[in-house]
């Protein structure tokens, strides 16, 4: 699976500019909240669990979040293309020129979801020069949601409150906290990641989802080395909610983690506070 990249010339029409970044930031977080209520409702019920073609789990779930998701931002940016995990693994894959494009996994940690144990995420990122530079992770079971922008850094709201502003944390002088994917954790890897990289690690957390990111930008643990698959909207909502608050994701050689790749897919990446250096 790959994407198509559109040639421009002197007759292409001039791409709408997109809106102010308080009103992106404003109608992205009703569109997660608008999907979190389908999941909620969805949740509650028959999930309707089937396999798309790859053998991964899709649910109801997943559908009727995107299908809110993306309707919105086509209505809020039009001449933006968006990449939705669904629409992909349908094969409607968009047009890409160099100029932005959205980022959507309506239901990221769809195992979790049928395990009903909490801990999954509504993701919807906007992605600038290769740079996600706002997104939106929303956890509707615990009505957590955490939103970045570049520009005015990152927040969180929980249980409908008002947003608090977040940011990652000094190095604690007790050793790093670590976090692992719930279904991909292989300690032995990440021990001998840690011990060649000359990091201590006094504590580790296991998250499904994006979670890991949030952790992070909010200060409650530190790095998120990642050495298995991933697509570029797992990641995208997490990456800019965690470079607004002060972290970054880099690949295993150090460079910036970056999007709009062949086929979407990520190389093997470190989330990390910048004190992890």
């Amino acid at each position: 699976m790959g994407y198509k990249v559109a040639a421009t010339n002197a007759t292409d029409p001039v791409p709408a500019p997109l809106p102010d970044r308080k009103t992106l930031l404003r109608s992205c977080t009703e569109f997660a909240d608008q999907a979190a209520r389908e999941i909620m409702r969805i949740y509650a019920g028959d999930l309707g669990v089937r396999d798309k073609a790859d053998k991964s789990p899709v649910t109801d779930a997943d559908h009727a979040a995107e299908a809110v998701i993306v309707a919105g931002l086509r209505a809020l940016t039009p001449s933006t293309p968006v990449v939705a995990e669904e629409e992909m693994a349908a094969g409607r894959i968009p047009v890409l020129d160099d100029g932005p494009f959205w980022l959507v996994d309506p239901l990221d940690g769809t195992k979790e979801f049928i395990k009903r144990n909490g801990e999954f995420t509504v993701n919807i990122a906007l992605v600038e020069d290769g740079t996600p530079t706002l997104g939106v992770v929303l956890a509707p079971a615990s009505d957590t949601l955490w939103r970045g922008d570049v520009e005015s850094g990152a927040d969180k709201r929980e249980n409908g409150g008002g947003f608090v502003s977040i940011a990652t944390r000094p190095a604690p002088p007790h050793g790093f906290t670590a976090c692992a994917s719930r279904s991909h954790a292989i300690y032995s890897d990440l021990d001998i990641w840690f011990r060649n990289n000359n990091l201590t690690v006094a504590d580790r957390i296991q998250a499904g989802s994006s979670l890991k990111f949030c952790l992070i930008a909010e200060g409650k643990a530190d790095i998120y080395p990642r050495f298995g698959p991933t697509s570029e909207w797992d990641t995208a909502a997490g990456h800019a909610v965690l470079a607004a608050a002060g972290g970054e994701v880099v690949t295993t050689d150090g460079a910036p983690l970056t999007y709009g790749k062949e086929a979407f897919r990520n190389p093997h990446f470190i989330a990390r506070s910048k004190a992890c250096r």
